[in-house]
């Protein structure tokens, strides 16, 4: 009896569909497009019936007046209050008079009791605009032109590739105007992330315990 193959380990960056992220824009590795923008929210319960009731007329309109399809995203994820805390550590070091000390440590043990006995959340809320450039014959897919945009340059295809991620990001650019003035008449602000942004907000979703990490030493409370 044969014995059992053993698996072969393969990399998490493999189980992830992005192949870069370029002037704030996701190319994932099919060679789609992808605009991520944050958005402002709603306290919805505290308008009028009135008010209730224009707000969703208004977002419907903006839903029936696209052509394409958008991603709604939601994350929802425990506030790390040790940062704040080590601040208020350093305010009350700080302080000379005593009474100012008896105020800041209270306020201190009042932070922890309450943060220990209720999750604290915090939202962020995201629209995800998406731009799929057309396949041409014998150029499509990531083999053809678009894949030397993702590494795979060769001789001239590497400007041609240039001008198409230029071509492709301005369609996109045009769908996220249409989203942000959609959002706009909803009363919700829409700002693209960055580079630097889009990085950061797909490492915390792939990096869900980053909480349970010490915090640096200069950090610490």
């Amino acid at each position: 009896m044969s014995a059992a193959k053993k698996p072969s380990a393969r990399a998490s960056q493999d189980f992830v569909p992005i192949e870069q992220v370029r002037d704030g824009i996701v190319i994932l590795k099919d060679g789609g497009l992808r605009a991520v923008l944050m958005t402002s929210s709603l306290n919805m319960a505290l308008k009028s019936h009135d008010e209730q009731l224009a707000i969703l007329g208004q977002f419907q309109n903006f839903l029936n007046s696209l052509d394409f399809t958008v991603q709604f995203f939601v994350q929802s994820r425990e506030l790390d209050i040790r940062p704040y805390l080590a601040l208020l550590e350093e305010r009350y070091k700080a302080q000379t008079g005593e009474l100012m000390k008896i105020q800041v440590r209270e306020y201190i043990e009042f932070i922890k009791s309450f943060t220990e006995s209720a999750n604290i959340m915090s939202k962020s809320f995201f629209v995800v605009v998406p731009y799929t450039p057309p396949v041409i014959s014998g150029q499509g897919g990531v083999g053809g032109l678009f894949g030397s945009l993702l590494g795979k340059k060769s001789g001239g295809a590497g400007e041609d590739a240039s001008r198409a991620f230029e071509e492709h990001r301005s369609q996109l650019e045009q769908r996220v105007s249409v989203v942000q003035t959609g959002l706009t008449r909803c009363g919700i602000r829409a700002v693209q992330l960055g580079t630097e942004e889009v990085i950061e907000l797909f490492y915390k979703m792939f990096n869900i315990g980053e909480l349970d990490r010490p915090l640096p030493p200069e950090q610490a409370p």
